[in-house]
């Protein structure tokens, strides 16, 4: 038995590391290549159906407030959780892939999925206080902006999914929720 190269790590990656090793994203791109998952970043657009799911569900909500309940049940859910609960084919090879996704593309996709949980969270809890108050119109201009605003991030996350490394500054999100 030959023993491991000095190279290797011994043990997996420390907190904030990637377990990739030389040539291993290239190999992960040739097994990702027609599996709904992009080969460049390593990333799979199927994730932001989490948040497909919260926007038609914060659209409804104006016209029906008894769907509060459900709107309040959602809850952010991390990248490999939404792959290991889902029917996804490729589901281990997309979180394989997401740990070892490049960190051009990994932390600012991270970064606007943060942004797009406070952003619900936040716009939720103001509903629920909107329509305990009984302010439907205000609740209903809220949401729109909400919606509005998570499309936008929603399509900053699919851009990076598909390899755009051009990011948001702090500035330009908070002019987005803001």
């Amino acid at each position: 038995m030959c023993a491991a190269p000095s190279s290797l790590p011994e043990a997996g990656p420390s907190a904030g590391e990637t377990a990739a090793l030389p040539g291993f994203r290239r190999t992960l791109a040739r097994l990702v290549a027609g599996r709904n998952i992009e080969p460049q970043t390593l990333l799979a657009t199927d994730y932001l159906n989490h948040f497909n799911e919260i926007v038609m569900l914060l659209e409804m909500l104006p016209d029906m407030p008894d769907m509060l309940e459900e709107v309040m049940a959602w809850q952010p859910k991390g990248y490999a959780d939404h792959f290991h609960d889902s029917v996804f084919k490729d589901r281990e090879l997309a979180v394989l892939a997401y740990e070892n996704a490049p960190d051009r593309y990994r932390v600012p996709f991270d970064q606007t999925v943060d942004e797009m949980n406070r952003l619900v969270l936040s716009a939720t809890a103001e509903a629920a206080d909107l329509i305990a108050h009984e302010k439907s119109a205000e609740m209903a201009q809220r949401i729109k902006q909400t919606v509005t605003t998570l499309g936008r991030l929603m399509d900053r996350a699919g851009a990076i999914i598909h390899g755009d490394t051009d990011t948001l500054d702090q500035v330009e999100i908070d002019s987005l929720i803001g």
